[in-house]
């Protein structure tokens, strides 16, 4: 299906600062994401700053529209934004990392992590107000293989549980109580035991678990209890040993309790990269792999490891000076 036609800025190009390029996701619902527009279209417009919506009417255009995206902000030396969910954010990180355009972000998910993370506000009017008064800062971005995630990246029971999460949405709705109703229902499945083979820094080992967890996000890693795995510069690996459903069920009361790195079952680690293939296989066969909420499936050796370049994020002008106290993320 061909993507509906952007329309043009409304304000002449470079009036009040670059042209803004929005990527918003409406294949969640075209009456929401036209209300969602409007508010943007008059922050902006009071703004006098020249913006170009690019609509994707189907979550498999995003990619694409991203890329078209990322190649107007080159050509017009604009900016880059993404409407949406984790996973909408994450389809346009992928397009814009490396291409040298600041990227922007509205916010419209459930749990909103990486905004949350970098001080951007969850109301749409607020976080566009940021796109024009925000100050650009390097962030942190994670890539397995070539993939980028920007809160997360896991195989095994993870990606399971939020392909059910998915489907309880698209039933019930979205709301947090909803994605806890998925992930019990995910916990008393059958769950197959991964046996993988880890190489970082100078160590190597077998390790047989449910799911291999990566976090790239300090916000979430404090939520579950298992920040201190997490450092700048680093990314953080969370495995489970194999339990039974009860055991499973003690874990997650861990990390709802912001305690999971207190539970016996647990071990997590930081690192700067990290190669993970199965420990025993005859043909090499792809791997289901979730970034940020999307499952795909990519070719093993996994190789995890934070980018040499940062996405130049705009973040409320207080949050940038308080991280510069600190260091880039």
């Amino acid at each position: 299906m061909p993507a509906t036609p952007t329309p043009p800025p409304v304000a002449s190009p470079g009036a009040g600062g670059p042209t803004l390029h929005i990527v918003i996701n409406a294949g969640s619902g075209r009456q929401n994401s036209d209300a969602t527009q409007a508010v943007i279209a008059g922050v902006l417009g009071d703004a006098q700053r020249a913006y170009r919506f690019h609509r994707a009417d189907d979550p498999a255009q995003l990619p694409e529209i991203a890329r078209g995206a990322v190649a107007a902000a080159q050509a017009d030396r604009g900016v880059v934004v993404a409407a949406g969910g984790d996973g909408t954010i994450n389809a346009v990180a992928q397009a814009v990392l490396g291409s040298g355009c600041e990227f922007g972000v509205l916010p419209q998910g459930t749990f909103n992590y990486f905004s949350r993370t970098h001080g951007i506000p969850a109301d749409t009017a607020q976080a566009a107000r940021v796109l024009v008064t925000g100050t650009a800062r390097p962030v942190q971005v994670g890539l397995v293989n070539d993939r980028v995630f920007l809160v997360n990246a896991s195989l095994g029971l993870y990606p399971k549980l939020l392909e059910d999460r998915e489907a309880f949405k698209r039933q019930f709705g979205r709301s947090r109580l909803v994605a806890f109703g998925a992930g019990l229902v995910t916990l008393f499945g059958v769950h197959r035991k991964l046996r993988l083979h880890f190489e970082y820094g100078s160590l190597a080992h077998k390790v047989r678990t449910p799911t291999l967890f990566v976090g790239n996000n300090r916000l979430q890693m404090e939520q579950i209890g298992a920040a201190g795995a997490f450092e700048r510069g680093h990314l953080a690996a969370i495995t489970l040993r194999p339990v039974g459903t009860f055991g499973m069920l003690g874990l997650l009361l861990h990390g709802a309790l912001s305690r999971l790195a207190d539970a016996e079952n647990v071990e997590s680690f930081g690192f700067d990269h990290l190669s993970v293939r199965p420990a025993r296989f005859r043909r090499v066969k792809p791997i289901k792999v979730a970034t940020d909420g999307e499952v795909s499936w990519l070719e093993p050796p996994l190789e995890f490891r934070v980018s040499p370049v940062p996405l130049q994020l705009l973040v409320p002008t207080s949050t940038a000076m308080a991280e510069g106290t600190r260091g880039a993320a």
